[in-house]
Formats: C-alpha cells, structure tokens, sequence
C-alpha cells in the first residue's frame, strides 16, 4: 500500500513538474519569438496619393497605456494612441507630398477623449488645411466630441440612418448615501472649501448649492468654447446654435443639412469615392494609411531630432496616490524616483510636467511636487495642463514656472477633504461585533469598525485646516498672489482653464507642443534638442504585440446595452474609492463622478 502511495505522488510531482516546465519554456518561447519579431527591420512604407485616416474610437491619451498579458487575451479596446503622436502625424501629413487628405472616420465612434484634447487637435488639423489639403468626414451617430472635431472638415458627410447630437453639455453625478444608509455604512467627512464637492457623494442625495453654481459656471464656460469654435467652422452664430441646441437637441442628417451643421447626407461608400476623386485614383481602390501604422512612417524632410539636449516630458495621467501605484495611476513614491533620476540627468535640459489628473492623495502630490522644486533649482520646469489638472493635480502644478492649458481645461478645486467611513451596524446587523483595548484615549483612531467621536474628528479636521493651509501657501507662492486672494478664489472650487486665466490659476493658452517649446526657449537650446518621454516607453515584445492585435481587437461603448453601461458606471465610482490610500486619510480630489455628456 506504501508502494502505491510513494507511486502516485511521485506521478502526481513527475505530471506537475513536467507541465510547469512545459508552460515556463511555452511562455519564454512566445516571448523570444515576439522579441525577435518585433526586432525585425520591417520599416512600413506608404503609396502615392494616399489619405491618413483617423479612426475617431480610437482613444487619445497623454501617455501610451503599459499592456500586459490580462490586455492582450480581453476583448478591451486596444486602439490607443498618444495625443504627441496625433499632432505630429497631422504635422507630417501636411508636409508629406504622398498624403493628399485627411479622412476622420466616425464610423464606430463612441465617446471622445476630452475637450482639452480635443482642441490641440483642433487646431492642428485648422494648421494642416492651411497646407492646400482637404480634411474629408464621415459619422453616423455624431456626439458633441465628436462634432467639434468634425465639424470643421471640408466635407462632412453623415449617414441617413444617423443622428447628430447638439443639445448642450450636461452632466449626471452619483450619490451613494441612500445605498450607504441602507446598508448601514457610516460616513463621516471633514472638509475645507464651501465647493469641495467631492465628499457630496457620501453624505447628500443631490448637489449642493454651491456646487451646483460652481457646475453651471463650468459647463457654461465650455459650451461657450464649443458654440465659438464651432460657429466660426460652420459659420453659423452662436445665438443660432444655442437656439438649435434649445429647440432640437438631436437632429436628424436632412434637417442638420438644412441647417448648413453639416454638408451631405449619404453612405461611408460615397466619402470614398470622393476621397477618391481627390487622391486622382478613380479607377483604383483608395490608397489609405491609419493614424496608427502613420506614426512609424518615416516623411522626407521630417526628421526626429537626435540631440544630446534631453527635453524630459513627464506624463502624469489618473489618480494620485501615495506610495508605488497600479499602472494607471501617479504613484507619489514611484514618480519621485523618476523626478529624481531627471535631475540627475545631465542631458536633460529642461522638463515639462504634463498634467492629466482630477488629483488624489495630498501626500502623494507633495512627494512629486517636492521633486518638481528641486529640478526647477537648476533647470527650467513647465506645466503642461490637459483635460484636468485640478485639486492634488494643481498642488502638483505649483512647482512649475510657467502653466499652459487649453481654455477648456477643468483646473483649480484648490481644496482639501477627509471621508472616514465606519461598517458598525452594518457588521452588528449580520452579527458581528469588536472590544477594544488601548493605552491611550486615541490608540484606535484609526478603526473603521465605529463612527469617530467629536474629539476625535476635531483631530481629523485640524489635519485637514493644515494641509488647506499648506496648500493656498504654495498656491500664492507659485503664483505670486496674495494668500487673501488664493482663498477667495479656493475653496474647493473648479474653474475652466479660460477663467483659470483671467484669475491668475494660469499663465497661458497652449497644449503640450506650445509647453515644450517655450520650454527650449527657456533652456536657450535654439533647434539643438530632443523630447525624451517618461515613464519610458514599452518594450519591443508589446508594441509588437500591440501593432499586431490592434485592429481584431475593437469594442466599443456602442455594443453595451444601457443597463451594462451603468454598472460600469459604479464600477469606475469604486475605483475612486479604491485610491484612497492617503496615511493621513487627506485628499485633494476633483468630485471624481462627473461625466460630461
């Protein structure tokens, strides 16, 4: 009987060992083999009389997202590009004498990228029809994002089965209290700002006043943007949109036709064969080169700057919190070690921080903003303001010597908040309980298993007075006010990037390009200089990968039924709620549950 035991194990260890060395040479192969293709010299090439194609599903990010293997086996959308790798196609595109037009394809187009975004590229393609070539457009079921990039093409064509969207900008915030107080989750917050709205979700059922004022300002600082943009590519007045958007709201392609909002109503087939009249290929199937494969096209008279003079571009883009973070999000520990590295560069000239964050953990922003002053004692610091840099993302911003965003633009939120929550009854209503013993009065401070005392959020709030403090210090510091008019303009409260301006939040209008050429200025680096991108960029074995799969493996909203939507709504709340790892339980965030439609 031993015999048969001393068998069957050994058998059972003989399988496993042989199926673990199995899987570990299958995986190394796989990635030899992705490395050694991806090294392969296989520089794409372009025809004549071709059109650059974007694909408006695709999302436009500040930084290239990292992939692992989790990205590659789901059926999550890979089609991602950065927002430098945009502009500097449509750059090239209008240079290069074998692309004739741009076609923006808004065939499978869900949602946009943001309107900060959205406005670098804007006004980039605006540039590349100053070069004689057409922009052509298609769309089917065309968002607002998505008209006020269309909207200025040549030719913008839009299915009969369509819609075009034109009804305002709006947004729907998430409260959780009732689901809280029905569960029997205790919530306690302690704030500073009568606009710091994002502890609202925990503690009312609808928005305050204030952040109701503060939301409409907001939205109504971007609509302007939008109907001024818009109006002057359609040439159309504002008065006139606004009474569309009041009266209609959603139009269908004859009557947007009627209305001069777009140029003809008809199928994706007939934009060919105008693209094709254009590129003069008739007879022939239209010769077309996506954003993405574009980027690796070499155009000549363009060349990459190869300099020993490092521009360091520092994409901070999510959530801030303290310590090393997930891949997706500012980790104060891990960006200061890059921070650090930068300084110590001597090839690094000057650095731009590039800003896409509703904020986070104040540690965690402090710990970068700390890095960010130390660079700027012996090299030129520029921030560079994307679709959001508010709350811990603008304490961040307050290191640079100079800021840049877009007019649309969500900046400021200077303030400061704590939530502390508590699953007592929800615990002692299944049965479970605590005792407790301590040293000393607050040896439990810390517990979430009870509500805390006054005493105790006295001690809480006293935190949260200080890094307030802190915070309009730095504020009125970096930007040379009076610490009397950083509170008046503080408390909480978010701006759009053009009023942003006017208060003194932000030195000028301008994307990432415009930072980083002023800069070169400011390094005095005349043409002699690099951009260097941080984080660094993937490895070979994932862009191949990534090139690869990018096209089999689109999904879009479009294909979520409603109900699927918004629990993936919740979801998304929930990872907010995850980041909260601050040690002294401090955030400075942007109310993280807006989404403008």
């Amino acid at each position: 009987m031993m015999n048969f035991v001393k068998q069957t194990l050994a058998s059972i260890i003989g399988t496993l060992a042989g199926l673990f060395l199995f899987a570990t040479l299958g995986v190394s192969s796989l990635v030899i083999l992705l490395i050694t293709l991806a090294s392969v010299d296989t520089e794409p090439t372009i025809k004549d009389k071709s059109v650059l194609v974007l694909d408006l599903s695709t999302e436009i990010r500040d930084k290239e997202p990292l992939v692992n293997i989790g990205d590659i086996l789901s059926d999550k959308d890979s089609s991602v590009l950065t927002l430098s790798q945009v502009l500097k196609n449509i750059e090239k595109a209008s240079k290069d004498e074998r692309i004739k037009a741009i076609f923006l394809d808004g065939s499978n187009a869900s949602s946009g990228s943001g309107y900060a975004n959205s406005s670098e590229i804007r006004e980039a393609l605006l540039k590349f029809k100053e070069s004689g070539k057409k922009i052509i457009a298609y769309d089917v079921t065309v968002s607002e994002q998505e008209y006020y990039l269309t909207s200025l093409a040549d030719i913008l064509v839009v299915n009969p089965m369509g819609l075009i969207e034109l009804n305002g900008i709006g947004t729907e915030p998430l409260f959780w209290t009732g689901a809280f107080n029905k569960y029997g989750i205790g919530v306690q917050v302690v704030r500073v700002g009568e606009y710091k709205s994002a502890v609202e979700p925990y503690v009312r059922t609808q928005l305050s006043p204030e952040n109701r004022q503060q939301l409409e300002v907001l939205l109504g600082n971007l609509w302007d943007n939008f109907l001024q943009e818009v109006g002057k590519s359609r040439k159309i007045s504002t008065n006139n949109l606004q009474k569309i958007a009041d009266t209609q709201g959603v139009l269908y392609p004859k009557e947007a036709e009627k209305l001069k909002l777009i140029d003809q109503v008809d199928y994706r087939d007939k934009v060919i064969a105008i693209l094709k009249e254009i590129t003069g290929n008739k007879g022939e199937s239209l010769r077309q080169v996506s954003f993405n494969r574009y980027v690796d096209i070499p155009v000549t008279g363009i060349t990459n700057n190869s300099s020993s003079n490092k521009i360091a571009v520092v994409y901070l883009e999510g959530a801030i919190v303290d310590g090393i973070g997930t891949r997706e999000q500012i980790g104060g520990t891990r960006f200061a070690r890059i921070l650090r590295k930068i300084r110590d560069n001597k090839q690094v000239k000057a650095v731009v921080i590039r800003i896409n964050s509703p904020g986070g953990s104040a540690t965690g922003s402090d710990i970068i903003l700390r890095e960010i002053q130390l660079i700027q004692q012996t090299k030129p610091v520029i921030i560079s303001m994307g679709n959001v840099a508010a709350s811990g993302g603008y304490w961040i911003a307050t290191g640079g010597e100079h800021i840049f965003a877009q007019p649309n633009t969500i900046t400021g939120s200077i303030g400061v908040f704590g939530v502390l929550l508590n699953i007592q009854e929800l615990a002692n209503n299944n049965g479970i309980t605590w005792d407790v013993v301590k040293t000393a009065k607050f040896a439990d401070l810390g517990t979430a298993t009870r509500p805390k005392s006054e005493e105790e959020l006295a001690i809480y709030q006293k935190s949260v007075n200080r890094i307030y403090d802190l915070f309009l210090e730095k504020v009125a510091k970096s930007r040379n006010l009076s610490k009397n008019k950083v509170t008046s303009i503080a408390q909480g409260r978010v701006w759009s990037g053009k009023t942003a301006k006017k208060i003194g939040l932000v030195d000028s209008f301008g994307g990432l390009n415009a930072a980083i050429n002023y800069a070169a200025e400011k390094a005095k680096l005349g043409k002699d200089w690099q951009v260097e991108a941080y984080p660094t960029a993937r490895g070979f074995a994932e862009l191949f990968i990534k090139k690869t799969l990018d096209e089999e493996m689109k999904i879009t909203n479009n294909s979520l039924d409603p109900l699927t939507q918004e629990f993936l709504k919740f979801q998304e709340e929930l990872k907010i709620i995850q980041t909260f790892n601050d040690p002294r339980g401090v955030y400075s965030i942007l109310p993280f549950n807006w989404e403008l439609r």
